[in-house]
């Protein structure tokens, strides 16, 4: 069985696009007509661009090849072109492309992915949400409203999640790291206090922030929400010096999280050996794919750190950090994005049930593409998956994140 065939195809989830602007999902075909799902979290450039980088790194390294052969071909794509070092984009091509390859062994072999990854260690997975609006709440209001939070979080609840994502915390920038607003601060301590006096203990409490602090900023406001004890302080510095973090656990009362825009185990190795963080964050569209995150989930292991999938992109990637959580040990919690273009898009093949996720027993990743549906909402726009602004933070008349999202109607 060799792979002969390659489609991308480019799919954009309706507005507000929980999930970024678009998703870049990857379809392999072999010459006995398996066919194998992946999808690219990759968006340094457009996705026109990113359909070429795409295809070049199918043309040198997948075409003809088997399927099995993943540690080579992995090989083969990260030392190319004289690189040996993480690249983004040329990973977040091979991520997308090596998840397909497990689809299609799983598929081929009748077996769910996780039986081949070690076997099933856990017969369902924690799950937890962002805190998105409910029907009642203003889009553009919500972030900076802790009352809605606790709302939303309340629902979440309700509906069986023990973990709840939030960040209230200002705006990322391409400026890199700043000290936070005075109102910043005050508003996650803020939403910190409604939403704990909403849930009380039932669920953890997740600072979702996006590397927009220098060292002391977050160290700055990490101490002043340390008293309602949440769970993980995610990402609060940019991942481009990974030996500033373990300044932060020094002082800052809170784990500390990080993982979705890096690759490899290279750069997650070089955390964990400084002491960085406690818990990883790979998404396996970008992080190398199921089996390099496989070996940092066992890197992990011999740091004390646990996993936790990071997913803001489609049920395709979801789907693979499924079947990577019902494999490992040291699964902490799974990411997730409830919305009906995420389980339409597959069919409704996987779900969440009380706030856990079933490890699935169906072949391969466990689900079923409508590929109509991805192919009939194109993306039309020319931004990136996500974007960062040009302003720098306002101290003087405060800030809002509006979640990741586009405006309506972009």
């Amino acid at each position: 069985m060799h792979i002969t065939d390659l489609d991308v195809v480019i799919t954009a989830p309706p507005a507000p696009g929980w999930g970024g602007r678009y998703w870049i999902l990857v379809k392999l075909t072999t010459n006995t007509k398996v066919v194998g799902w992946g999808e690219c979290y990759a968006s340094s450039v457009g996705p026109t661009a990113m359909k070429a980088i795409i295809e070049d790194v199918f043309q040198r390294y997948f075409l003809d090849q088997s399927p099995e052969n993943i540690e080579l071909v992995f090989r083969r794509t990260f030392s190319s072109g004289f690189t040996q070092r993480p690249d983004l984009s040329v990973m977040g091509a091979f991520s997308g492309l090596e998840i397909a390859c497990w689809d299609i062994l799983g598929k081929d072999r009748d077996r769910p992915v996780w039986a081949l990854l070690g076997g099933k260690m856990n017969s369902s997975i924690r799950a937890y949400s962002y805190l998105y609006p409910l029907t009642n709440h203003d889009l553009n209001s919500f972030w900076t409203s802790p009352k809605d939070a606790a709302e939303s979080a309340v629902d979440l609840v309700a509906r069986g999640y023990t973990a709840v994502k939030f960040d209230p915390a200002g705006p990322y920038t391409m400026r890199g790291g700043h000290q936070p607003a005075l109102s910043d601060i005050e508003l996650c301590v803020a939403f910190m206090k409604e939403i704990r006096g909403a849930i009380g203990n039932k669920a953890d409490l997740l600072l979702g922030t996006h590397g927009q602090f220098s060292t002391a900023g977050a160290i700055r406001l990490g101490q002043a929400v340390e008293q309602f004890k949440p769970l993980w302080y995610e990402e609060p510095i940019p991942p481009d010096n990974l030996l500033e973090f373990q300044n932060l656990v020094r002082s800052v009362k809170i784990p500390i999280a990080t993982g979705e825009r890096l690759t490899t185990k290279y750069e997650f190795a070089t955390l964990l050996r400084s002491g960085g963080v406690s818990i990883l964050q790979p998404a396996l569209g970008r992080s190398g794919g199921i089996w390099e995150t496989k070996k940092i989930c066992a890197i992990a292991e011999v740091f004390n750190a646990q996993m936790a999938p990071h997913l803001y992109a489609g049920p395709i990637e979801w789907a693979a950090n499924i079947q990577l959580a019902v494999s490992i040990p040291n699964i902490l919690v799974l990411e997730t994005i409830e919305t009906n273009f995420h389980y339409a898009l597959i069919k409704d093949t996987i779900k969440v049930e009380e706030g856990y996720v079933k490890a699935p027993e169906a072949p391969g990743l466990g689900i079923d593409v409508n590929e109509d549906l991805a192919r009939q909402n194109p993306f039309q726009g020319d931004g990136l998956h996500l974007m960062m602004q040009d302003e720098p933070c306002d101290y003087k008349n405060g800030n809002a994140f509006l979640g990741g999202a586009p405006p309506l109607g972009e």
